[in-house]
Protein backbone atom coordinates (compact mmCIF):
# COMPACT_ATOMS: atom_id res chain seq x y z
CA UNK A 1 0.00 0.00 0.00
CA UNK A 2 1.07 3.70 -0.71
CA UNK A 3 2.60 5.29 2.05
CA UNK A 4 1.91 9.11 1.13
CA UNK A 5 0.41 11.29 3.81
CA UNK A 6 1.88 9.78 7.12
CA UNK A 7 5.36 10.35 5.92
CA UNK A 8 5.22 13.75 5.03
CA UNK A 9 3.65 14.42 8.34
CA UNK A 10 6.17 12.24 9.94
CA UNK A 11 9.01 14.36 8.48
CA UNK A 12 8.08 17.23 10.57
CA UNK A 13 9.20 14.65 13.64
CA UNK A 14 11.82 13.18 13.20
CA UNK A 15 14.80 12.77 10.76
CA UNK A 16 14.22 11.99 6.50
CA UNK A 17 16.23 8.82 6.93
CA UNK A 18 14.38 7.20 9.68
CA UNK A 19 10.97 8.21 7.88
CA UNK A 20 12.07 6.95 4.94
CA UNK A 21 12.77 3.64 6.39
CA UNK A 22 9.62 3.28 7.94
CA UNK A 23 8.05 4.03 4.93
CA UNK A 24 9.67 1.22 2.86
CA UNK A 25 9.82 -1.11 5.11
CA UNK A 26 6.70 -0.80 6.65
CA UNK A 27 5.18 -4.08 8.49
CA UNK A 28 8.56 -5.71 8.00
CA UNK A 29 10.52 -4.38 11.11
CA UNK A 30 9.05 -2.53 14.59
CA UNK A 31 11.32 0.26 16.13
CA UNK A 32 12.08 -0.29 19.80
CA UNK A 33 10.65 2.35 22.30
CA UNK A 34 13.97 3.59 23.20
CA UNK A 35 15.16 4.23 19.42
CA UNK A 36 11.52 6.35 19.65
CA UNK A 37 12.48 7.92 21.61
CA UNK A 38 16.06 8.78 20.42
CA UNK A 39 14.52 9.84 16.52
CA UNK A 40 11.16 11.92 18.43
CA UNK A 41 8.80 9.80 17.55
CA UNK A 42 7.41 9.95 21.25
CA UNK A 43 8.38 12.15 23.88
CA UNK A 44 8.51 9.83 27.02
CA UNK A 45 9.41 5.68 27.55
CA UNK A 46 7.70 4.45 30.33
CA UNK A 47 7.82 0.65 31.98
CA UNK A 48 5.00 -1.56 30.81
CA UNK A 49 3.58 -1.41 33.73
CA UNK A 50 3.78 2.15 34.58
CA UNK A 51 2.20 3.34 30.92
CA UNK A 52 -1.64 3.22 31.72
CA UNK A 53 -0.70 5.40 34.90
CA UNK A 54 1.55 7.55 32.99
CA UNK A 55 -0.90 8.58 29.57
CA UNK A 56 -4.17 8.79 32.50
CA UNK A 57 -1.56 11.62 33.80
CA UNK A 58 -0.70 13.23 30.66
CA UNK A 59 -4.34 13.18 29.51
CA UNK A 60 -5.87 14.66 32.36
CA UNK A 61 -3.66 17.44 32.28
CA UNK A 62 -4.27 18.27 28.95
CA UNK A 63 -8.61 17.71 29.47
CA UNK A 64 -7.99 20.30 32.88
CA UNK A 65 -6.81 23.04 30.94
CA UNK A 66 -8.83 25.54 29.41
CA UNK A 67 -10.13 23.95 25.62
CA UNK A 68 -9.65 27.84 23.77
CA UNK A 69 -6.54 27.79 25.14
CA UNK A 70 -5.56 24.27 23.84
CA UNK A 71 -6.92 24.83 20.78
CA UNK A 72 -4.84 27.70 20.01
CA UNK A 73 -1.91 26.21 21.44
CA UNK A 74 -1.90 23.25 19.08
CA UNK A 75 -2.70 25.54 15.80
CA UNK A 76 0.23 27.81 16.53
CA UNK A 77 2.42 24.84 17.41
CA UNK A 78 1.22 23.62 13.89
CA UNK A 79 1.91 26.33 12.00
CA UNK A 80 5.24 27.02 13.34
CA UNK A 81 6.05 23.47 11.71
CA UNK A 82 5.01 25.00 8.46
CA UNK A 83 5.76 28.30 7.85
CA UNK A 84 9.09 30.58 8.59
CA UNK A 85 9.73 31.53 12.32
CA UNK A 86 8.81 35.10 11.39
CA UNK A 87 5.39 34.35 10.01
CA UNK A 88 4.50 31.95 12.89
CA UNK A 89 5.58 34.72 15.37
CA UNK A 90 3.52 37.45 13.67
CA UNK A 91 0.18 34.92 13.07
CA UNK A 92 0.56 34.29 16.87
CA UNK A 93 -0.83 37.27 17.43
CA UNK A 94 -3.86 36.66 15.55
CA UNK A 95 -4.16 33.50 18.33
CA UNK A 96 -3.95 36.13 21.31
CA UNK A 97 -6.54 37.92 20.09
CA UNK A 98 -9.23 35.63 18.82
CA UNK A 99 -8.17 32.79 21.93
CA UNK A 100 -8.59 34.24 25.21
CA UNK A 101 -11.01 32.98 27.55
CA UNK A 102 -12.23 35.63 29.83
CA UNK A 103 -13.67 32.94 32.54
CA UNK A 104 -10.28 30.30 32.00
CA UNK A 105 -7.72 33.74 32.56
CA UNK A 106 -9.85 34.70 35.69
CA UNK A 107 -9.69 30.96 37.20
CA UNK A 108 -6.27 31.28 36.57
CA UNK A 109 -5.37 34.29 38.22
CA UNK A 110 -7.53 33.41 41.32
CA UNK A 111 -5.73 30.39 41.41
CA UNK A 112 -2.48 32.13 41.41
CA UNK A 113 -3.76 34.69 43.76
CA UNK A 114 -4.84 31.87 46.37
CA UNK A 115 -1.54 30.72 46.93
CA UNK A 116 -2.19 27.06 44.99
CA UNK A 117 0.60 25.72 42.56
CA UNK A 118 0.64 23.23 40.00
CA UNK A 119 1.91 19.81 41.49
CA UNK A 120 4.59 19.53 38.96
CA UNK A 121 6.74 16.09 38.04
CA UNK A 122 10.42 15.12 36.76
CA UNK A 123 10.70 13.39 34.06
Amino acid sequence: MLAAFEPIHLMQKMPFQEVMRMALLGAHERMSARRAYEVGLVSEVVPKEQLRDAAAWAAGVIASAPPLSLVGTVRSLWNALEVPRRQALEQSYLYLRVGPDRGALRDGQERFTSGGRVEWRTR
